[in-house]
């Protein structure tokens, strides 16, 4: 009967080596490469990441697609594949197939990038700071709390006043 290289048990199967919980720590403590991301979902956090062995190489995993590739049986057989059984995309297909469509208007909803970004919005310059106005009287909300205004000039400190160009005066 053969023994583990590590902890020296004696066990009927070895895995590089060593029996299946020094192989299971063994795995748990190989690192992943700097600027690493997941194989399937691209998340770039190094806490997250673990290495996983896909198909005889080791890739970088996080803890969310790993565990799922451990249900899947049989793995893809190839990365495309795999995404698409990780994805946790669920608006990529419709969930309502084989099922009467029970809507008043039936018309697609899922058009268009439902995640807008920030583009209308204006962009905040270093000029501006954020301040917190507080009324005396603590029960009329009326006026905003927060505004986002430009910075007094006699304020501004001395390394922001001397790159900042001198207002236009009118008199």
């Amino acid at each position: 009967m053969p023994s583990c290289e590590v902890c020296h048990a004696k066990v009927s199967e070895l895995r590089r080596g060593r029996c299946w919980g020094c192989y299971a720590r063994w795995i748990d403590a190989r690192p992943v490469g700097l600027n690493a991301r997941c194989l399937t979902c691209n998340e770039k956090r190094r806490r997250f990441l673990k290495a996983v062995e896909v198909h005889g190489s080791w890739q970088p995993m996080c803890f969310n697609c790993a565990g799922q590739l451990l249900t899947l049986d049989p793995v893809p057989k190839t990365i495309a594949a795999l995404r698409e059984a990780v994805s946790r995309e669920r608006r990529k297909k419709d969930r309502r197939f084989g099922k009467p469509d029970s809507r008043v208007f039936r018309y697609e909803r899922r058009v268009g990038e439902r995640r807008a970004g920030r583009e209308d919005y204006p962009q905040i310059e270093d000029e501006m700071i954020i301040e917190v106005i507080i009324e005396a009287e603590p029960e009329s909300f009326e006026e905003d709390l927060t505004q986002i205004r430009e910075l007094v000039a006699e304020l501004r400190p001395a390394s922001l006043a001397a790159s900042a160009p001198e207002p236009a005066r009118s008199e």
